[in-house]
C-alpha cells in the first residue's frame, strides 16, 4: 500500500513542494513514480517522514537531520528515543494546562488563587544546578532576578528575540556561508549583543572575559547536544562555534 505525494502532505501537515525537496536533497525519496509523475510513498517512507518532522520540532536542520538519519538505521530505537522526548514535553503540557484550568475555575468561581498551583509547568529553573556548578550561584541569582524582573511582556520579547536568533543561525548555516564572511559576522554581534544583555555571566560584568566566555559557549554549543539543537544540530552548532570564534578574535 502506498499514498500519493498530495495525500501524504495532506496527513502530515506539510506542502508537496516540501516532500519533492526532501527528495531533490536526499532526505526522503518516494518509493515509486507513476506514469503521470507523481511520487508515492510507502509506509516505511511514512516512517522517515514521521522521524524528519520530529527532529524538525527539536530543531535540527535538514543537513543534521540528514546525518542523524544515516547514522541510525534501527527506526524503532530512534523512535523510542524521540518517544521519549515527547512523552516529557506532553507532561510539561499537560500541568500547564491544568495550572491555567485551576486559574480560570478559580477566578469564574470567585475562589481564592493558589500560587503554588498557578506555575506549575512554567518552572524556568530546571537547570539551576547546572548554571551554579558552571558559573557559579551568584550567576544564577543574577540572571534570575533579571528574569523575574522582565515581566511577562519582557520575558516573551526576549524569547521571540532568541528563537529569531537561532532561525537567522540555522537558515545562514543552510545556505552554506562562510563563517567569517559579513553576513555570518553579522550575526555573532547580534549574538555577543544578545548575551551581553543577561546580567551575571562574564559577557555582561565589566571588565570581564568577554572573549573567553564567547569562545567557551561557542564549543559547548558543539559538545552538548542539547545546545546545538538550538542551531540546526552538529553542524549548525560547528558553524555557529567558528562565526563565534571569527568574531572574537577580530572584535573582543
Amino acid at each position: 500500500m502506498d499514498w500519493s505525494i498530495q495525500e501524504i502532505a495532506k496527513l502530515a501537515g506539510t506542502t508537496s513542494r516540501t516532500l519533492r525537496h526532501y527528495d531533490d536533497i536526499g532526505l526522503l525519496a518516494p518509493t515509486r513514480v507513476a506514469g503521470n509523475g507523481y511520487r508515492h510513498y510507502d509506509e516505511r517512507a511514512l516512517v522517515r517522514l514521521q522521524r524528519i518532522l520530529l527532529l524538525r520540532e527539536l530543531g535540527l536542520g535538514l543537513p543534521a537531520i540528514a546525518e542523524v538519519l544515516e547514522g541510525d538505521a534501527d527506526e524503532a530505537r530512534a523512535l523510542q528515543a524521540h518517544l521519549g522526548w515527547l512523552r516529557q514535553e506532553q507532561g510539561r503540557l499537560a500541568r500547564q494546562i491544568a495550572s491555567v484550568e485551576k486559574t480560570i475555575t478559580a477566578l469564574e468561581g470567585g475562589e481564592r488563587l493558589m500560587a503554588d498551583e498557578m506555575f506549575d509547568g512554567f518552572d524556568h529553573t530546571v537547570h539551576r544546578a547546572e548554571v551554579e556548578e558552571r558559573w557559579g550561584t551568584e550567576a544564577y541569582a543574577a540572571g534570575d532576578r533579571w528574569w523575574r524582573g522582565l515581566g511577562e511582556a519582557g520575558q516573551r520579547e526576549w524569547k521571540a528575540r532568541t528563537a529569531e536568533l537561532s532561525r537567522d543561525w540555522i537558515a545562514a548555516a543552510e545556505s552554506g556561508l562562510a563563517p567569517d564572511g559579513a553576513e555570518a559576522q553579522a550575526l555573532a554581534k547580534r549574538h555577543v549583543e544578545w548575551l551581553t544583555g543577561v546580567p551575571g555571566t562574564p559577557a555582561a560584568v565589566p571588565g570581564g572575559d568577554v572573549k573567553g566566555y564567547v569562545l567557551g559557549l561557542g564549543e559547548m554549543y558543539v559538545a552538548d547536544p542539547r545546545f546545538g539543537a538550538n542551531y540546526g544540530g552538529q553542524a549548525g552548532a560547528e558553524f555557529v562555534r567558528d562565526a563565534l570564534r571569527a568574531y572574537a578574535e577580530r572584535e573582543l
